[in-house]
């Protein structure tokens, strides 16, 4: 499981220090993927493995579900970790999240996140998710 929240900076190649909390979870390669709210996700290989079964269960037939699909798979890389615990993100996923140099490492349950650090701050202070406001939203899920 991947919980808490780190600040790195990428390098002028595109490399970005991995947490080693996180490396252990995520092991030498892993699976990174244009996440949802214009961030990254990086899944261990189980994890994507589970996740790639899931998404095979979507109908064909269906136009948002291989909408979804197509974003997912087609900007999804292996990375693989250097002896500094460096992984390189290519220049289309960097683009696709606006990683310049800051950026948060944050863990979300089965799954890490990459975020632009502006983003994140901007994200993480909004009005709507403020603690009270989701714990409303989560005793309406049952939780």
């Amino acid at each position: 499981m991947f919980y808490g929240e780190y600040q790195h900076t990428v390098d002028s190649k595109g490399r970005v220090i991995i947490p080693s909390r996180f490396r252990e979870g995520l092991g030498e390669s892993f699976i990174l993927t244009k996440g949802l709210d214009n961030c990254l996700f990086a899944y261990s290989r189980d994890e994507w493995s589970n996740l790639e079964a899931k998404l095979k269960t979507l109908p064909l037939t269906s136009k948002d579900a291989r909408a979804f699909i197509r974003f997912f798979f087609s900007g999804a890389t292996e990375c693989e970790v250097d002896k500094q615990g460096r992984v390189l993100i290519p220049q289309n996923l960097r683009d696709y999240a606006g990683l310049d140099k800051d950026v948060y490492i944050i863990g979300v349950s089965t799954r890490v996140e990459i975020w632009d650090k502006a983003k994140w701050e901007s994200y993480s202070s909004n009005e709507d998710l403020s603690a009270d406001k989701i714990a409303e939203k989560m005793e309406q899920l049952g939780i």
